[in-house]
């Protein structure tokens, strides 16, 4: 008997060192943008969350964070007529 309570409080300890200590060096940079520009807030679509936006690395395009009722997801932000906003141009290919 005290060699199985020996065992299971070696075992607490042994996956309390597992944990994670996080300090505030740890937390990650916010990546949305603090202070949208006039211009885009102003063309932005008013059922869009304006207060979780970034830019698509990938395309150079606003997101904006939706929660829905099964997943929270990163959807385009879209002007009324429904064009995304973008920083760039999107790559034309060149004809060939």
């Amino acid at each position: 008997m005290n060699y199985r309570i020996l065992l299971l409080c070696i075992s607490f300890f042994g996956l309390s060192a597992c944990a994670s200590v996080s300090t505030e060096d740890d937390v990650p940079p916010n990546p949305f943008i603090e202070e949208l520009p006039e211009g885009v807030s102003a063309i932005a679509a008013p059922f869009q969350d304006l207060n979780a936006v970034m830019i698509d690395p990938t395309d150079g395009c606003y997101v904006y964070r939706h929660a829905g009722p099964v997943e929270t997801t990163f959807l385009p932000l879209r002007t009324n007529s429904g064009r995304p906003i973008c920083t760039r141009l999107p790559e034309q290919s060149e004809p060939g």
